[in-house]
């Protein structure tokens, strides 16, 4: 595995070349792009310390791409206490969705990473409180999930969106989006307080992906085997 840099006109680009092929597949879910010469991610080049993201991006690529692919064991926790340690000082308004939000309450998965649901604000303060750890700048997005959207890797990946679009609960209501936030719970985790969207709503949406294995753990954890366990009021 081989990692550069280069910048053509006003685009710079990270760039992943000599992957083994077993790995490509985890390279595509980080969103990088296969091209004839790799797999590479796009930035504006006048990005402001795009230079100290890019050698973060550097050291921690070869364990970030292991760690997709699942050929190493992701650290979630040790990743999400450090994450708190420097979230706490700072009044940024977050969630915890995904598998991380699962794990906290007891259910028995591995997170692959952690997923952080905040708003416009909250994007760019978290991308200030955790800089060093960057390995992408936070980004503004368009035609997306969210309008904003920041990648750091502090022992396993962190990924944070926001101001998720309020389109995403069309189809039944997500763990991530604007329903969720108005039904959050709050956990004790390693001393922290957490807010999480409640195991019913994550139960119904593992439900819709076709998470079996996933479901079937938050049916247990909810103590029924009923495969309608929520029934969510519209609006």
């Amino acid at each position: 595995m081989r990692i550069s840099r280069k910048t053509l006109g006003r685009k710079t680009y990270f760039l992943v070349s000599d992957l083994d092929p077993a790995y490509h597949k985890a390279a595509k879910d980080l969103g990088l792009v296969e091209r004839d010469e790799g797999f590479v991610r796009v930035f504006e080049a006048d990005t402001p310390h795009l230079s100290q993201i890019f050698a973060r991006f550097v050291f921690c690529a070869e364990e970030m791409i292991l760690q997709a692919a699942g050929a190493k064991p992701v650290p979630w926790d040790k990743a999400l206490l450090s994450f708190l340690e420097r979230a706490s000082g700072n009044s940024v308004d977050w969630w915890l969705a995904g598998s991380g939000a699962l794990a906290v309450q007891g259910i028995d998965l591995v997170p692959r990473d952690l997923d952080v649901i905040t708003d416009s604000s909250g994007a760019q303060q978290l991308g200030r409180a955790i800089s060093d750890w960057l390995v992408e700048p936070v980004q503004e997005s368009h035609d997306w999930i969210a309008r904003w959207f920041g990648r750091a890797f502090a022992h396993a990946r962190i990924e944070w969106v926001g101001d998720v679009e309020k389109w995403v609960d069309e189809r039944g209501p997500s763990d991530f989006g604007p329903m969720a936030r108005t039904r959050l719970q709050t956990v004790r985790w390693g001393g922290y307080t957490i807010r999480v969207p409640p195991l019913e709503m994550q139960l119904a949406v593992c439900e819709r992906r076709g998470l079996k294995d996933r479901a079937q753990k938050i049916q247990r954890a909810l103590g029924t085997n009923s495969v309608n366990t929520l029934r969510l009021k519209e609006g």
